[in-house]
């Protein structure tokens, strides 16, 4: 652990993809970070595979959708299979049909992006922006004081080294050692009692314009996923199922409910559900076994702990929650952490993640539940919907949300929703409040859409249909007259947070100094 400093602002504990965001997102803000990871390297499966809509617009302000989106590709089409003959095309994300454009939704559809390649890609940006990942490096005990974490880590040589932290963010998965550590319980049980295998392989011959759906194979459903930028697929299988024609060759009973994770397991499974020959299938980069289940963390935080991601609920695969949910929960987390550490905001600011968190993990865990419950996977049960895009999760009964306008309409956008994006088609203005006098018109410079002005680190204030009043250093101001944003978001004053929700709407500039003092913005 030689790259290891002995301080640091905040240690992160887990290099998934949520360790990975909080990293970036702390980087960008100047808060410095050390970000630890047990194994040698980065997780290398495809897991989780769909990048919601929401969690699109997080990387295009974190600086990474570009590569994103180079990297991957829309959800291929369904396609079943039955005895050897294909059965027909279904959707497994949205309904028949293209998606409709709407100009407050840049990213409207699921992105393919393989877990994997997603945690590359935010360790490149982690680089760039200064930061880097200590591996095989544990978390082998911790101590909470007043104003500090000290946490023992051990390094790949075995040598023990203390760290100090002004606060310790637990990404460690489900099993989470800091978890256990602070005595944080979970609560939860089995969506399904059968067990599943996951693994990456390589097949010839197979088209990879479809994902392939075996729902009636023997022993259960078998589907193949073509992963972007790859000459790979990801199985997904499912056991349990009486008459497995691959348990019965091996003439095993306990086979029958503990799949086979070596590479020649998962190869005779496929060969054994499907019409492709064993000859076909070829290099396993990666295999797992794991019955779903759900669990949630009775709190978020413990003293100057955080859970985040996995180490704070875990998810069944349904409707493609786990992972978004968990990268969520870092850009919630990391913008907190740096008013706190760098703009002087107080300490119970960070109450506010778990207030806001929690209930959108609860929520979630019941989505996902609910589509694995609903089975029926070759007739499209697990058909994915409005809900599963994340785009309508937000914070109205959230600590930090304040609705000041009276005599709303019942569709209008109200506080705590996330800030829509819209194109800059009315007359718009800027001001930067850390300009010389905070609110002289700069222009929006080669900003074309809201989600170009929000993005950075900083606050912003939108002054619809209104005068655009005196703000505060560091915070971003900009006036808009008509167009789609006056449409969407009607005439007033808004406070849209780092990480792209309404923290306070209202008719009134007397509203923002005392709300911005809470963000540490005086």
């Amino acid at each position: 652990m030689t790259h290891a400093p002995t301080r640091t602002e905040v240690l992160v504990v887990g290099a998934g993809p949520t360790g990975l965001t909080l990293a970036c997102d702390l980087a960008r803000r100047g808060v410095s970070a050390l970000l630890v990871e047990q194994a040698g390297a980065l997780f290398p499966g495809s897991r989780g595979k769909g990048l919601q809509p929401r969690t699109q617009e997080v990387f295009e302000d974190l600086g990474l959708l570009t590569a994103v989106r180079a990297a991957g590709r829309p959800y291929p089409r369904m396609l079943n299979w039955e005895d050897g003959e294909p059965q027909g095309e279904w959707d497994l994300v949205g309904g028949p049909g293209p998606v409709v454009p709407d100009p407050t939704v840049p990213f409207p559809s699921v992105w393919m992006l393989p877990q994997w390649r997603t945690q590359e890609l935010l360790h490149e940006r982690l680089r760039e922006l200064g930061g880097e990942v200590v591996l095989g490096t544990a978390l082998s005990g911790l101590d909470q004081f007043p104003d500090r974490v000290e946490a023992r880590l051990t390094g790949p040589d075995g040598a023990e080294r203390t760290v100090s932290a002004r606060y310790l963010v637990a990404a460690d998965g489900g099993r989470s050692t800091v978890r256990r550590a602070v005595g944080i319980p979970m609560t939860g049980g089995q969506v399904d009692p059968r067990p599943a295998l996951v693994a990456d392989l390589e097949i010839d011959g197979l088209e990879r314009r479809n994902w392939h759906v075996w729902p009636k194979a023997p022993g259960g459903p078998l589907l193949l996923c073509p992963l972007p930028s790859t000459t790979a697929f990801q199985l997904f299988a499912q056991f349990g199922a009486e008459g497995s024609a691959e348990n019965e060759a091996e003439g095993s009973a306990e086979n029958e409910t503990e799949p086979d994770t070596s590479p020649e397991g998962v190869r005779r499974t496929v060969a054994a559900r499907t019409h492709l020959p064993e000859s076909a299938l070829g290099r396993v980069h990666w295999a797992s076994c794991f019955r779903p289940r759900t669990a949630l963390a009775e709190r978020f935080r413990e003293g100057r702990v955080f859970l985040a991601g996995d180490a704070a609920h875990m998810h069944s695969p349904a409707g493609g929650q786990g992972l978004n949910t968990s990268i969520q929960d870092a850009y919630n987390l990391g913008w907190k952490l740096g008013q706190v550490l760098r703009h002087g905001a107080d300490e119970a600011l960070l109450d506010s993640y778990e207030e806001e968190r929690l209930p959108i993990a609860a929520d979630v865990l019941e989505i996902s539940t609910r589509l694995h419950r609903a089975g029926g996977i070759g007739a499209g049960g697990l058909r994915r919907g409005p809900r599963t895009e994340q785009l309508g999760l937000g914070y109205e009964d959230g600590p930090l949300t304040v609705e000041a306008r009276p005599g709303l309409a019942e569709d209008a956008l109200r506080a705590g929703e996330r800030a829509p994006d819209a194109p800059l088609d009315g007359t718009a203005n800027g001001a930067a409040g850390d300009t010389a006098n905070g609110t002289a018109d700069s222009g929006t410079g080669e900003a074309r859409r809201l989600f170009e002005l929000f993005r950075g680190p900083h606050v912003t204030v939108l002054a619809v249909g209104r005068a655009l009043p005196e703000l505060p250093a560091g915070v971003h101001g900009h006036r808009i007259d008509g167009g789609v944003t006056e449409r969407v978001y009607g005439p007033g004053l808004f406070v849209v947070r780092p990480d792209g929700y309404l923290g306070l709407a209202t008719h009134d500039p007397a509203d923002l100094p005392g709300y911005l003092g809470r963000l540490g913005l005086r």
